[in-house]
């Protein structure tokens, strides 16, 4: 499934607007057919959006259940002849589509593109009713998990384990895409180094026959190599390599044809660059590579997880203006087009699945307990790993073509010190370097599982650990945290993998100053971050530091998270705490070429 893209043979329509929209707080629309016709009740909405940040009473805003969305579109009359699909970037957490009352399809999975044929439906020329419902409600089946409980009240109220916010709703871009019925259907990029030749493997699959021709042009236009077939391995000489500070960008036109006839072309973008490890070290291009960065999160304020491009460049110059080199996506796949920003900026991403919340015997952070046992018959089971598992194949399909991702991240902060664990993961592992044997493959481990108890990641690639002594361990001992932090820091180095800190931080309040250093105080970030610091620089396994978090974000209300997660080193609204200045200082002087 290719993204949408208009070339000379395929065209696009973006649906993005304000649309109708019912929440259907009875259950009742699938009962009464509201795919039939014209929404009954509806309000508008914004596509893309989270529906929770634009309804303001309460019980509208904690609504789990189906969303219902609507809108009318006209098919271009000069698509007759076409396949027409319906492309949809994301649908938080599952959606079910009706075009004119004929349903298309459905899909689970609110973090990843799906697309569905409306060739039958959709007649050029005319208008098609389309009706979404999105549906938010999670379980243990669903990646993430979460349940429905039912309180003293005998209210049911649905209960996430992650700890950022269930926004749901049409959060990115729909398409209406035109494309020939013979087509080029998928295109896979690999690429390596040859001395100082750049060598690009593009692999296309077709739906049809034809001949298949790939041209490779530099940034300039100029083409640099040619072939034909369905496999083809282009050599460019003297080929200018992608990575941080240099995120050069070749440009690969695919055309599928039949003598003279053009039957379908796509373009992709390919930066020529390797990753490996090599004992402790992560190699870009064969040198040692030390990320700075953060986790991060698609939260803003009125859209909540909505994708905009304008919120997506300040991030990004943020992200510049700290001299970070790289980002996770933390806790979920981000959209399309923060890949390919990524890819134009020399960021370095570590692509992380929405499989957070998985371990019961923490709750939304690292206070609590859920309550629940984390991998049994009837929490977490092989349906469950089903689901990840097909979050795993569609987020590879997704993104194996973007030279900024270099590790793919399986999970975040799973339970991973029981066998039930490892049965569970160890398959999840097999199959991420089946579908890429290019990229590194890890998770994030939690203090849950520290060193070395953890039974997980000896399947991965690389150590990524979330530690926060000086926080929830040793709160406000900052010398105590520095030994502990250390001690195993140490632990994990014996294991001669790569280490990357992706979590370390505290709760501050922008603007609380305490002449002591007290917790929650923007003296107190910088005093932890300057301890972390001298660590990370002390054990040599370490390769990579992301503090958490790169801004605040919104959470589930709870005692210890007042208006949201308070960790960010840039506020929700994106303008920095003291602890940024110094951690700009600190990755300048850290900046490779």
């Amino acid at each position: 499934m290719l993204r949408p893209l208009d070339t000379a043979t395929r065209e696009t329509k973006r649906l993005d607007g304000v649309w109708d929209f019912r929440i259907d707080r009875a259950g009742e629309g699938r009962d009464r057919s509201w795919w039939q016709g014209p929404l009954p009740g509806a309000r508008p909405m914004a596509v893309p959006a989270s529906f929770n940040e634009l309804v303001l009473d309460k019980a509208d805003r904690d609504h789990f259940g189906d969303l219902w969305y609507q809108t009318r579109v006209r098919v271009p009359r000069g698509w007759a002849g076409q396949r027409v699909t319906l492309y949809v970037e994301s649908a938080t957490h599952r959606a079910t589509v009706w075009a004119d009352g004929v349903e298309l399809g459905s899909h689970e999975g609110g973090y990843l593109p799906f697309e569905l044929d409306l060739t039958e439906v959709a007649r050029p020329g005319d208008e098609v009713l389309l009706t979404f419902c999105v549906n938010n409600t999670l379980s243990f089946q669903s990646i993430p998990p979460g349940v429905i409980e039912t309180d003293l009240a005998g209210v049911a109220r649905q209960r996430w384990f992650h700890d950022f916010a269930n926004y749901a709703g049409i959060h990115r871009s729909v398409y209406l895409v035109a494309t020939p019925h013979d087509r080029i259907d998928d295109v896979t990029v690999t690429t390596d180094i040859d001395g100082t030749t750049g060598v690009v493997r593009l692999v296309t699959a077709t739906t049809g026959d034809g001949d298949v021709r790939v041209v490779l042009r530099d940034a300039d236009g100029a083409e640099v190599a040619a072939a034909d077939g369905r496999d083809v391995a282009l050599r460019v000489p003297d080929a200018r390599l992608w990575g941080p500070g240099h995120p050069y960008l070749y440009r690969a036109t695919i055309e599928l044809g039949r003598g003279q006839e053009l039957v379908d072309t796509y373009a992709v973008t390919v930066g020529v660059r390797t990753v490996a490890v090599d004992g402790a070290r992560i190699l870009l291009n064969g040198e040692p590579v030390y990320l700075t960065g953060f986790g991060m999160h698609e939260d803003h304020e009125a859209i909540g997880k909505g994708h905009c491009d304008a919120l997506m460049l300040r991030d990004v110059a943020c992200l510049e203006w700290i001299n970070a080199n790289s980002v996770r996506t933390s806790h979920y796949p981000y959209s399309s087009e923060f890949m390919d920003h990524c890819d134009r900026a020399g960021i370095l991403v570590i692509d992380e699945t929405p499989a957070v919340g998985m371990n019961m015997s923490i709750g939304g952070g690292i206070f609590g307990t859920q309550g629940y046992t984390t991998f049994s018959p009837d929490t977490a089971n092989h349906e469950t790993q089903a689901a990840h598992a097909q979050v795993i194949r569609e987020l590879v399909a997704r993104d194996k073509n973007h030279p900024s991702v270099i590790v793919w991240s399986l999970a975040n902060e799973p339970e991973s010190e029981t066998d039930a664990a490892e049965a569970y993961f160890k398959p999840l592992f097999e199959l991420a370097r089946e579908l890429d044997p290019t990229r590194l493959v890890g998770f994030v481990n939690v203090m849950t599982a520290r060193y070395p108890d953890c039974k997980v990641s000896r399947y991965a690639d690389l150590v990524m650990i979330n530690r926060y002594y000086g926080w929830y361990v040793f709160l406000g001992d900052l010398a105590v945290a520095e030994r502990a932090l250390r001690s195993e820091l140490e632990g994990w180095a014996s294991e001669g993998k790569p280490i990357i800190v992706t979590e370390y931080g505290t709760d501050t309040v922008a603007g609380l100053h305490d002449l002591g250093s007290g917790p929650w105080s923007e003296e107190y970030q910088t005093a932890f971050l300057e301890m972390s610091s001298r660590v990370l620089d002390e054990v040599d396994a370490v390769v990579g530091e992301h503090p958490w978090a790169f801004a605040d974000f919104q959470t589930a209300p709870g005692i210890v998270r007042v208006d949201g997660n308070k960790k960010g080193l840039f506020t929700r609204a994106r303008q920095p705490k003291s602890a940024a200045h110094w951690l700009r200082q600190r990755w300048a002087a850290k900046r490779r070429p």
